[in-house]
């Protein structure tokens, strides 16, 4: 892929362990200040967690222009990265890509996705900006350790028992989610060997097992507009409104996945149900008029064929069996009890969580290094002030949407300055 380099006896002004996309822009970033810049990717090539996010079509961002608002979405953890996301923001993103001849769209819920729908639009940027500022890449180069003194990071010994020097280690190695692509946590390990307090990673956006067997037969199907309720001991933990599809184990989709970190955590303590609300637009007194104004229009109708205006067809089969209602039996001849039943039914179809699917599905991982331990106005480390840690590195919470990448974006542009600034 990419000219890989034997040289690794000089002292590089900035060591990036990690090509994925907080180190590929840490990289570019330093370089383009004029630092002389080595990158480490254990892995054959560049970013291959990058080129199947988003399904492959990569969420570059979200399109929140407010600050302020753009960090709630991260919660407690968003009060930390003012001052990094006031040197890069989401307009500066979008600029870095647009200036570099890739085009963009804004999608439902404010997701930018490169026009061509393709994560490479996005790689072949960031690979573009590394080669025109000369970065060093050694791929299939595993660390095994930072080497430090005097509280100084000094520089990595590799798996091939090499060892390599540097002013300054910026550490964007990723958390746990997708192994596959040589994101296993060896960052953490790293860290906690060099004092830093690292919350253990579990799965933070992954898609969610369910025990009921009826729903596996929906796999692949796709509602766009309903409203998901977690519930504990039938006590309301969370509402979630949004889009929901159907796997051959249990449930994905953007929803799902930014509610599956509670749903995880709640499972700690007992049984979790999730209420699915097929029409979230119309209450209970709403939809029974609703049901009452459609048997009447269609009198003469099987209920089977009636029932397919009102929700998708794919869901047909399995509200007519919770309702109980005869598929083949008339409209008129419906009884008030009935129709009540089924508005329970498409208000109110309860999904028994089995578990959380692993690390080999989640999108990202919560974990890191706690935030109390970096400064987040040059990404430095408290306790190495020539180490960085960005990205997935960091103990933050975020939903899907843009906001994970947009969060390496960040730290990376701010570690890769101030790093350089430094050299």
């Amino acid at each position: 892929m990419l000219e890989c380099a034997s040289m690794t006896e000089q002292i590089w002004d900035v060591l990036v362990i990690g090509g994925g996309p907080s180190g590929m822009m840490a990289a570019g970033r330093a370089a383009s200040l004029g630092a002389r810049v080595l990158l480490l990717e254990k892995n054959d090539s560049l970013g291959k967690k990058l080129l199947i996010t988003g399904g492959g079509r990569c969420n570059v961002t979200n399109a929140e222009f407010d600050t302020r608002l753009l960090l709630k979405n991260f919660k407690e953890d968003g009060k930390y990265l003012f001052s990094a996301f006031a040197e890069w923001n989401v307009q500066n993103t979008l600029d870095f890509f647009h200036e570099r001849k890739m085009d963009t769209k804004v999608e439902k819920e404010k997701r930018v996705f490169p026009i061509t729908d393709s994560a490479q639009s996005v790689w072949d940027v960031l690979v573009t900006q590394l080669r025109r500022y000369d970065v060093t890449i050694l791929s299939n180069s595993e660390v095994v350790s930072i080497m430090s003194k005097n509280k100084e990071v000094t520089g990595v010994r590799l798996k091939n028992k090499k060892e390599i020097f540097a002013k300054h280690i910026i550490l964007a190695t990723g958390g746990t989610s997708r192994p596959e692509t040589g994101s296993t946590g060896d960052g953490y390990k790293w860290l906690r060997d060099l004092g830093h307090t690292v919350v253990d990673p579990t799965p933070s956006l992954v898609p969610i097992a369910l025990k009921d067997k009826l729903i596996h037969k929906l796999a692949g199907v796709t509602l766009t507009s309903i409203k998901l309720t977690t519930l504990q001991n039938n006590v309301k933990q969370g509402v979630v409104k949004g889009k929901l599809l159907f796997t051959h184990v249990g449930i994905s989709g953007p929803t799902v996945l930014n509610m599956s970190k509670d749903v995880g955590e709640l499972l700690q303590y007992g049984e979790v149900v999730i209420s699915l609300d097929l029409i979230p637009s119309l209450d209970y007194g709403k939809l029974n008029e609703k049901l009452q104004e459609l048997f009447k229009i269609n009198h003469t109708k099987k209920f089977k064929n009636a029932i397919d205006s009102l929700i998708p067809s794919a869901m047909s089969d399995l509200v007519i069996s919770l309702s109980g209602i005869d598929p083949h039996l008339r409209c008129n001849s419906i009884t008030r009890d009935e129709r009540l039943k089924l508005v329970k039914v498409l208000k109110d179809i309860p999904l028994h969580v089995d578990k959380l699917l692993g690390k080999d599905k989640a999108i990202i991982t919560s974990g890191g290094v706690v935030l109390d331990e970096v400064d987040f106005r040059t990404m430095q480390s408290r306790l190495y002030p020539n180490l960085y840690i960005i990205g997935d590195m960091l103990n933050i919470d975020r939903p899907s949407g843009g906001y994970s990448l947009q969060l390496c974006w960040t730290t990376g542009f701010v570690a890769g300055s101030d790093s350089a600034k430094k050299k």
